[in-house]
């Protein structure tokens, strides 16, 4: 089978004093989740699953109005800073050489709700099941750019937390065998954001 994993788009810059932060998507945002859309109903969906952030919900909304399917929500491909109070967007923390962003080029570990190898065994064994579930198919799963992080580097044998940056809604293909071989097809695959004159990521415009 063929998976799909998709980072949401843009969302708002939102920091709360208390509370979770779990920001929509921003004008862009939107702009970039119907390019997606548009781009994804080129091919058959089987099923679209999504976080239940909202950023990834939204994200998801237009792929599958255009895919004539319903949004499986699976709270186990959520990020690993779910729960907390802020979120900013990384190319605002780059932009300002930010501690934050400094912590997460080194790979440190600031999440309280669970430890890394948590984290990597809630999401390698979210995906697993959802590949099991449809032999032979081919799912999206909106998600996190931390949750793309953890499952390559799990097919890829890397260690835990490899860094490297998913742009707003890329797509990441990894072809899944019955016989339990996984294969990186494609990274990083935003051509659908390209001329479109939308912030794509961190290192591309």
């Amino acid at each position: 089978m063929e998976l799909l994993l998709v980072r949401h788009a843009l969302p708002v810059r939102r920091e709360l004093e208390v509370g979770v932060a779990d920001p929509e998507l921003s004008e862009d945002g939107h702009a970039q989740a119907k390019l997606l859309a548009g781009y994804l109903n080129a091919e058959r969906l089987d099923a679209i699953y999504a976080s239940p952030l909202r950023r990834a919900q939204q994200t998801a909304e237009p792929v599958a109005e255009g895919a004539g399917l319903e949004i499986v929500l699976e709270p186990a491909v959520a990020e690993w800073d779910q729960h907390s109070n802020e979120y900013v967007p990384i190319e605002e923390l780059k932009a300002n050489d930010d501690p934050r962003w400094q912590a997460m080029v080194r790979g440190e570990w600031t999440s309280h709700d669970e430890t890394p190898e948590q984290f990597n065994a809630r999401i390698v064994g979210a995906l697993e099941r959802i590949i099991a579930e449809h032999r032979g198919g081919r799912v999206a799963v909106v998600c996190h750019g931390g949750v793309i992080n953890g499952y390559l580097a799990h097919v890829l044998g890397l260690r835990e937390h490899s860094f490297f940056y998913p742009n707003y809604t890329s797509i990441h293909r990894v072809a899944a065998a019955s016989t339990g071989e996984r294969s990186i097809v494609t990274v990083n695959e935003t051509t659908h954001l390209r001329g479109s004159g939308l912030p794509i990521g961190l290192f591309q415009r």
